[in-house]
């Protein structure tokens, strides 16, 4: 028996080598992923949680199946071509990562518009690279130095090609119930193979990289639908159903020729606005900020599973985000009638800024797509001080002010702030508001730390901005990309030791303020959602209506007869006129998603 198994492995020597070969070149990449610069190796930081391995070293298998056409030299031959293209990807994905953040796609292939966003150089080898060559190295040498006989008893073609097809088989086999019982029946508690998560890391490394590209093939491969006649003329009825033939009012052209500022604020959510704790004002900044603005207190999240990333998708195209998966991921090269592509054509700079790599939640191959003229990652920025997950707010928005300093104008500058991320840990220092210790250890105090530490920072942009002289000629448009503490913490608050009850109820709305040093203070009630923020503020810069009411699902928060909106779970927020603004609104989602997946403006253009 033991003769029989040292014959069976002498005899397959080259396949058993380039399995256990792939599968620790895989292990060496995954290593390199979460060190400085991705230039070194961290075997404890291989996987980002306990892997599907055997799912993986079955996908290495199917990959190396067809080593078994051939015969005995053949075999390294097949093996060296194997190994060459895994290596050359493998060096590919690091390159790229060390760049974005992210791993090549197909959909680099199929949209090369997208690819590098922000235009980085992707020619950056390391000496540690040098680990991938190693088992090429082995391989050249059996192939040049070991003289190998064809057996006389080789086995006929017609038995190869049996063999080659059943491993390929038996691995795919293994494969595809790995994905049944982990990703659709979920029966392995933690675990997945084939999803997408929002770091590209884990992604990676759930899937295994060589798992990663294939499954990544068979994903964008089926993205390019197309849109039937019935479908367009679903979709332009809506649009249709969707207009206000209402005549322009006071707001119309308020704001014109300012320069535009999206403050996107994380997890900031309505009911601390004009609110105080233990005597002190949870957000005195933005509150100092209402007398000039136009504050809409009736503002509903309206998110789906990409949460913050479907904040960006909201606002800057005002459609809704697919229902299955996420926008960003899904259909990173979607056609939209966007904020910036209507800025641009009325000459102004947009630029759009995340303190984060390019591939963190996709952002930057969004942006590319929304139509900015410049995209600022991480990158740009000194990260002198780190708080949570990444740049502190504060230094960010200094930064970034510093930047806009040397903008002529008229400039739109979407940005993101971090910090007020979950599960809102603040530095002592950091905590501006005198809390009693059960209510600081809190999670609701640990949120209301973190907000006041954010709209601090909010409160020194500004002043920044008015130091640069640019704050009387700008608009700034704050808001919460998505509620906080209420929408993931809600069961550890609930018995949190604070009077009063305005904390405690799970309204669904975020803030929307509008503001510029020469407006008259006015609180606006319409019920409303981030896709209404396109339209009004388009509208208050003094663009017309037709420029986007046939692309856009929003509303003109000050120019309209309607108050109602939907939530992304479907519920209808406000008071509908009749029963035919209801069912339109009901078909929002439907609408969207063919929009989007089907590249309904892309193909109007």
């Amino acid at each position: 028996m033991e003769q029989k198994l040292k014959n069976l492995v002498k005899r397959n020597w080259i396949f058993v080598f380039m399995v256990v070969a792939l599968q620790l070149k895989s292990m060496v990449l995954l290593s390199m992923l979460r060190t400085p610069n991705s230039s070194s190796i961290n075997l404890g930081g291989i996987y980002f949680g306990t892997p599907v391995l055997w799912a993986h070293i079955a996908i290495i298998v199917l990959i190396c199946s067809p080593i078994f056409f051939f015969k005995e030299k053949g075999r390294i031959r097949a093996a060296l071509i194997i190994d060459v293209i895994v290596t050359i990807t493998f060096i590919a994905d690091i390159w790229y990562y060390r760049a974005n953040g992210t791993f090549l796609s197909y959909r680099h292939l199929i949209h090369i518009e997208i690819f590098n966003p922000v235009g980085k150089n992707l020619f950056n080898p390391r000496l540690v690279d040098l680990a991938f060559f190693v088992d090429l190295i082995i391989l050249c040498l059996n192939l040049l130095l070991v003289k190998v006989k064809d057996s006389k008893g080789e086995v006929k073609l017609s038995f190869r090609i049996l063999k080659a097809i059943s491993v390929f088989l038996i691995g795919s086999l293994i494969v595809g119930l790995g994905h049944y019982f982990v990703d659709i029946r979920q029966m392995l508690d933690g675990k997945n193979l084939f999803r997408i998560s929002w770091a590209p890391f884990q992604t990676f490394s759930d899937m295994s990289p060589l798992g990663y590209h294939g499954y990544d093939f068979a994903f964008y491969r089926d993205k390019n639908k197309t849109l039937t006649l019935n479908e367009t003329k679903e979709i332009e009825n809506w649009f249709n159903e969707n207009k206000e033939d209402l005549e322009d009012n006071k707001y119309k052209g308020m704001l014109q020729g300012k320069n535009v500022i999206a403050l996107q604020v994380e997890s900031l959510e309505n009911f601390v606005i004009n609110q105080k704790v233990y005597g002190q004002e949870i957000t005195p900044n933005l509150n100092k900020l209402l007398s000039k603005s136009l504050y809409f207190n009736n503002i509903y999240e309206q998110n789906n599973s990409g949460t913050s990333s479907d904040a960006d998708v909201l606002v800057n195209t005002s459609i809704f985000p697919i229902r299955v998966g996420t926008t960003v991921f899904s259909y990173p090269w979607a056609n939209f009638n966007t904020l910036q592509n209507l800025l641009n054509a009325r000459g102004y700079e947009t630029i759009s800024t995340h303190a984060e790599l390019p591939g963190s939640w996709n952002w930057a191959e969004m942006h590319k797509s929304f139509g900015a003229n410049k995209i600022l990652d991480i990158g740009v920025y000194n990260q002198d001080e780190i708080i949570g997950l990444g740049l502190s707010d504060e230094s960010y928005l200094k930064q970034i002010s510093e930047k806009l300093k040397n903008e002529k104008g008229p400039f739109y500058a979407f940005m993101t702030t971090l910090t007020s991320h979950g599960p809102f840990d603040m530095p002592e220092d950091k905590k501006y508001l005198k809390l009693p210790k059960e209510l600081d250890e809190n999670m609701l105090g640990s949120y209301f730390q973190a907000v006041r530490y954010t709209d601090e920072a909010i409160g020194k942009f500004l002043e920044e901005l008015d130091k640069n002289n640019q704050l009387d000629n700008t608009v700034v448009m704050i808001y919460g990309d998505h509620c906080g503490v209420h929408k993931f913490y809600e069961k550890e608050i609930e018995n949190s030791p604070l009077e009063g009850d305005w904390w405690k109820d799970n309204h669904k709305k975020i803030p929307y303020i509008i503001y510029s040093k020469d407006l008259q203070p006015e609180v606006i009630s319409k019920a409303g959602g981030q896709s209404d923020f396109l339209p009004t503020i388009s509208y208050l810069l003094g663009i017309d209506r037709s420029d986007f009411e046939n692309t856009s699902m929003g509303r003109i928060l000050v120019n309209t007869n309607r108050d109602a909106a939907i939530l992304n779970d479907g519920t209808i927020m406000g008071t509908p006129k009749d029963e035919k603004e209801t069912n339109h609104l009901k078909e929002t989602f439907n609408i969207a998603d063919s929009v989007i997946s089907k590249n309904y403006i892309g193909n109007k253009k």
